[in-house]
């Protein structure tokens, strides 16, 4: 753990303030839900809660399957971090944290299908691959997280009506739905 130096007192109706440094460098974002850690030494934790990160095993046979039956190159990310992939490398992927580009097509709320002349986002900083569809996890509505299809191809076909991207929304709407219940 490491000290930042600033201290904190709680309010009379038991309310921290986290500075505003602090949230922009860990991006928690206003109504974004915390997890309490203690421990015996009288710590108190707080760490970002993602409700998909619950499913990372599920999401983790998802993608398999809709790689290997689609040979699909697909990610799944909660808001901040990629959580699951298949068809890409995982080492080169897995745990890596999002770009701004890709946080912000999640932030639209709708399917995102790459066309020739936009330009290219990228899941994740340093990947080779750039985002052909993508499709935000809603749940209650709110973002969860996504589910891309990524490519290297220099020019893919794409097309709102393709399987892929058929699959794409179908994964998004699925996850989904397993925390609504």
């Amino acid at each position: 753990m490491k000290a930042t130096g600033i201290v904190r007192r709680i309010d009379d109706l038991g309310r921290v303030v986290i500075p505003k440094e602090i949230r922009r460098t860990m991006r928690i974002r206003e109504g974004d839900p915390l997890e309490i850690f203690t421990d015996r030494d009288g710590e108190v934790i707080f760490k970002k809660y993602s409700p998909i990160g619950e499913l990372t095993s599920f999401a983790s046979q998802y993608v398999d399957t809709l790689h290997k039956i689609c040979s699909m190159s697909v990610v799944v990310t909660d808001r901040d971090t990629i959580i699951s992939c298949a068809g890409v490398s995982k080492k080169e992927y897995a745990d890596k944290r999002l770009t701004d580009d890709f946080e912000s097509l999640m932030e639209t709320r709708s399917m995102y299908i790459y066309k020739n002349d936009s330009p290219r986002i990228s899941i994740c900083d340093g990947a080779n691959a750039f985002v052909k569809y993508a499709m935000p996890i809603i749940s209650e509505g709110d973002i969860i997280g996504c589910v891309a299809c990524v490519t290297s191809e220099e020019n893919p076909s794409t097309d709102s009506h393709s399987t892929e991207a058929k699959l794409i929304q179908t994964a998004s709407s699925f996850l989904g739905r397993q925390f609504e219940s």
